[in-house]
């Protein structure tokens, strides 16, 4: 039986990333918040955040830490995993999104930051006189 663990997530820093090295190797931390936002039965508009824990390793973790900031918008593709610590003798749980592709949106003041962690990846940018039709 096929499996799949990916997570694509659209949304903004809440505060700086932390950039750690552990061992030989790089790693970038930071959360997003993702909003919904819609009315309910009586009309009201109605709006739930939630909060996604990042971790970004090797070049996407220093591009993260080098161009990241508090407010930038991004778009981050992963897998999903649970870290565990006890501390304290209490069982700690923590759900973490591990990068596998970053593309920089831009912030919430409309500052645009470099296009794409995967320069082979990334896609030219679309203009309108790029559009067939």
């Amino acid at each position: 039986m096929a499996s799949l663990n990916k997570a694509m997530l659209i949304g903004n820093l809440g505060k700086d990333p932390v950039n750690k090295n552990v061992g030989s190797t790089n790693v970038c931390e930071f959360s997003i918040a993702t909003t919904e936002k819609w009315k309910d039965k009586a009309g009201q508009k109605q709006e739930k955040t939630e909060w996604h824990n990042i971790k970004a390793w090797g070049k996407t973790g220093e591009i993260c830490a080098q161009y990241l900031k508090k407010g930038s918008s991004v778009y981050v593709e992963g897998r999903i995993g649970q870290e565990t610590w006890e501390k304290d003798g209490v069982k700690h749980y923590k759900t973490v999104i591990t990068v596998d592709k970053m593309v920089m949106l831009g912030s919430k003041d409309g500052n645009a930051a470099p296009r794409d962690s995967a320069p082979s990846e990334a896609a030219p940018p679309i203009d309108d006189d790029s559009i067939p039709f």
